[in-house]
């Protein structure tokens, strides 16, 4: 069930051998797999269900909801596969998957969707206002995100589609774009949906209300916190990427260029400084990394590079942009677990319910089609004529790491040319005490493109529910509570290292010296992360636990290794493609023990898989002299080719400045055997700490 490229290209595409051709392969493939599972025309882009417990239509809810339900997945499944459908449909207008015309299937599809008292209607503003009995006039429906991708679609296709409909069958398409574009939407990226709704109106004749637009648009520029990224709701995501800066300046070119180029030029500038420096947010073949939610929309992220191309002066690297696209294409398409039944997974590579959410359904991981955007643009586009080039992995040497620190959206980045990897590290992250989804998609201490997040392993052992991968657990020994950080604050680099802190359910209610806290100090080494964070605790005594990241456990091999007194375990093993896996976690001063977790069902990768974690426990409720830093390190890397001794064991000397020397005041100097020295100093966190 994997796609299979024929014929790749290597000379035009060193990388992937992946071409505009094989792009066109990968669409039919997936289209063939989507209409596999339609017995008839007249049937509407339903998928089957694999997962039923959280995605909608949900169980339990009354009546008149999961009516609208289905009519919401009904038009998720024919807009979302039309991101895939329109460019194939506008290249090649006789396209036939699963035996049907996809011209013809989508052009009546589309229309009675939009066309009441059909069956497969679903529904304008006021019908779903008035069939859920809801008279809140704020009330916001699952058809305005799909609205908007209709246009796009409509867009693309329209010599071939939208003008082959009479006037009468486009009046009543307008008219449903209509009504949503001026009604009601929620006040984050789903503005982008209304603008584009109207904008689309716009080009085809039909009025528009220009005093929403502005609305819309001002709201929209001012989530920008810069260098291309915008705080979507609350949270930095890839709907900053997928949505802000693929909407935004198709919106420029659709309607803002020509009515308000003022307001467009503003959208363009953060495209063009995305662009700065999102190329390296993936990694050496082009990985996106599982991080913020929506995960199933997967390499959807990549769309951020069409979104600017579609600017009067795009600043994208063509050849980078197509090497990290198709890359990250076959980080998917090229795994046999991607697809069941022939539809992409709600999960991020097989089904995995941890990341799933309430407001997908089954035809929800369409979204990624958004990436085919590219196809809009023909063979001879730059996009496509251009050599793909690798960038800043062609250029770093051996043991060299590039790190990218942006404030605004509290991002860190780190390319690492030995293992091709790149860890992110966030900040700016609050959710409520309890959401370990929301922690698990923000605000691990690291997000790695090879290691996908882990939740909450489930294994037999006296740490089991106090150990989660890449975060730390704190335990109350006298009463037994169980902590997890739910909120991360970001202070930012200094001299090489990055602080930040995490609270352990942190709300506005409690000052912040009744929480338990964690200062977070980290730099890069040259196949991971080395970690020299300290407690902030006013209770105790307290155990710690800090796990690794999820390992896949398919025939892994485990060594336990000392020196000095640090501690190590190294394993070495496969992820579900077969492909060699390495990991090694490191402790030294301030831990006691390293330990193993094995757990099932909590790996994005594999059903199977381990966390290697460490553990120690801070006895005196006020005592000098016990350990404030705990100092580990975890680095991975893509091959059984055995770590160097000094890869495992990579500090020199640890030096503390305070009497006791435990990390209590004062800075703690970490000289490594390499050379490499960071001196870490908590003591001016205080004075800028951001959320």
């Amino acid at each position: 069930m994997k796609f299979e490229p024929k014929d790749p290209d290597f000379v035009k595409s060193p990388y992937t051998g992946l071409t505009r051709r094989h792009w066109i392969e990968a669409g039919e493939y997936l289209l063939n797999g989507i209409f596999n599972n339609i017995k008839h025309f007249e049937d509407p882009v339903v998928m089957p269900r694999v997962e039923t417990e959280i995605t909608y239509p949900h169980k339990n809810v009354p009546p008149d909801i999961k009516e609208a339900e289905r009519r919401a997945e009904i038009f998720e499944g024919i807009t979302r596969s039309f991101f895939i459908a329109a460019p194939l449909i506008k290249d090649n207008p006789k396209l036939q998957a699963g035996g049907y015309s996809m011209r013809e299937y989508y052009k009546s599809q589309l229309l009675r969707s939009c066309t009441k008292g059909d069956p497969v209607y679903v529904g304008d503003y006021d019908f779903l206002q008035e069939e859920t009995n809801h008279s809140d006039p704020f009330r916001c429906f699952q058809q305005t995100v799909e609205t908007c991708a209709l246009v796009l679609g409509l867009e693309e296709t329209r010599e071939v589609i939208w003008d082959t409909y009479t006037k009468e069958e486009q009046d009543t398409i307008a008219a449903f774009l209509s009504s949503f574009a001026g009604q009601n939407t929620v006040p984050q990226n789903w503005r982008f949906f209304n603008l584009l709704d109207y904008a689309f109106l716009a080009k085809h004749g039909y009025p528009v209300e220009e005093e929403v637009i502005v609305e819309h648009a001002q709201a929209l520029l001012h989530f920008s916190v810069g260098e291309g990224w915008y705080r979507d709701g609350h949270s930095f995501d890839y709907y900053s990427c997928w949505a802000f800066n693929v909407y935004g300046p198709i919106w420029c070119n659709w309607y803002g260029y020509e009515h308000f180029p003022e307001i467009a030029a503003k959208f363009e500038e953060q495209s063009h400084k995305l662009m700065k420096t999102y190329a390296d947010f993936f990694d050496a073949e082009g990985y996106t990394n599982m991080w913020g939610r929506s995960n199933v929309y997967r390499n959807a992220a990549t769309s951020a590079f069409a979104g600017n191309m579609y600017l009067k002066h795009p600043a994208v690297d063509y050849g980078r942009a197509r090497r990290i696209c198709s890359g990250s294409l076959m980080q998917f398409l090229g795994r046999e677990d991607f697809l069941v039944k022939g539809i992409p997974t709600l999960g991020f590579y097989r089904q995995f319910s941890p990341l799933v959410q309430p407001y997908s359904c089954a035809e929800s991981p369409l979204w990624f089609g958004k990436a085919f955007l590219i196809l809009n643009f023909p063979e001879e586009h730059p996009f496509w004529s251009a050599t793909e080039c690798n960038g800043t992995w062609d250029t770093l040497k051996k043991g060299e790491v590039k790190e990218t620190c942006l404030d605004g959206p509290a991002l860190c980045f780190t390319n690492h040319k030995d293992n091709g990897e790149t860890i992110l590290r966030t900040g700016k992250v609050v959710k409520q005490a309890g959401d370990d989804h929301g922690m698990w998609n923000y605000s691990k201490i690291e997000f790695n493109t090879k290691y996908p997040w882990e939740s909450t392993p489930q294994f037999d052992g006296e740490d089991c529910g106090r150990v989660e991968s890449r975060q730390y657990v704190l335990q109350d020994v006298t009463d037994q509570w169980i902590l997890k950080a739910n909120a991360t604050f970001w202070h930012g680099m200094e001299d090489n290292v990055l602080y930040r802190r995490q609270f352990f359910h942190y709300n506005l209610k409690d000052e912040t010296f009744w929480l338990q806290a964690m200062n977070l100090a980290d730099f890069p080494v040259e196949n991971g992360i080395f970690r020299v964070d300290k407690h902030r605790l006013f209770r105790r005594p307290t155990l710690f636990t800090l796990g690794s990241y999820g390992f896949p456990d398919n025939r892994t091999s485990v060594e336990k290794l000392e020196e000095n007194g640090a501690k190590a375990i190294v394993l070495k093993g496969y992820d579900a493609t077969g492909r060699e896996k390495q990991l090694a976690m490191t402790i030294y001063d301030g831990w006691k023990e390293l330990c193993l977790a094995h757990s099932t069902g909590t790996n994005p990768d594999s059903e199977h898989s381990i966390i290697v974690y460490a553990k120690t426990t801070i006895d005196k409720q006020y005592g000098g002299a016990e350990p404030y830093a705990l100092i580990s390190q975890v680095i991975t890397k893509e091959s059984h080719k055995d770590f160097t001794k000094e890869e495992i064991f990579p500090v020199k000397e640890i030096h503390y400045e305070d009497k006791f020397h435990c990390g209590a005041y004062g800075s703690i100097t970490v000289e490594m055997k390499n050379g490499m020295t960071r001196k870490v100093n908590y003591e001016s966190m205080e004075r800028k700490l951001m959320l």
